[in-house]
């Protein structure tokens, strides 16, 4: 007959209890030695700033993290509306450039051309016609001549 190997259940415990002690100082050792971050290393220990402003710094980051947090909803809502603007504002400026080009070709055609027998309809023509490039506006004889 061959005898079962026995462990001592104590001897289990006591080498659990050795790594558990061993990976927890470890862990603390790390957290210890922690690296600061790059940001505070160059302003705060290299440049030499003012240790009040890391502490306003920090709490200026807490507190921008817990309002991030509260209005999340609000701020992507924000951030919606603004990046909708930013998208239409090149079309709106187009078209409020080309309101403006209209309008100063009209007046031009009114003062500095002889138009007898054309009417206001047929002035918003050739002035939108003249602001997207076309030469009808000098094909209308001048006053002078």
């Amino acid at each position: 007959m061959s005898k079962k190997e026995t462990t001592n259940p104590k001897e289990v415990r006591n080498q659990n209890y050795a790594t558990k002690k061993m990976n927890t100082s470890e862990n603390f050792k790390k957290k210890k030695d922690k690296d600061l971050p790059w940001w505070v290393e160059l302003l705060f220990v290299q440049i030499g700033l003012p240790d009040k402003l890391l502490i306003k710094i920090l709490k200026a980051k807490k507190t921008s993290k817990e309002f991030i947090k509260n209005e999340n909803k609000s701020i992507i809502i924000f951030l919606f509306v603004i990046t909708t603007l930013a998208y239409f504002y090149p079309v709106i400026k187009h078209a409020k450039n080309k309101l403006d080009c209209e309008a100063i070709a009209k007046n031009y055609i009114i003062k500095n051309k002889n138009i007898i027998g054309i009417n206001n309809r047929e002035i918003k023509m050739i002035s939108t016609n003249f602001c997207y490039g076309g030469e009808e506006i000098y094909e209308i004889e001048n006053l002078k001549n």
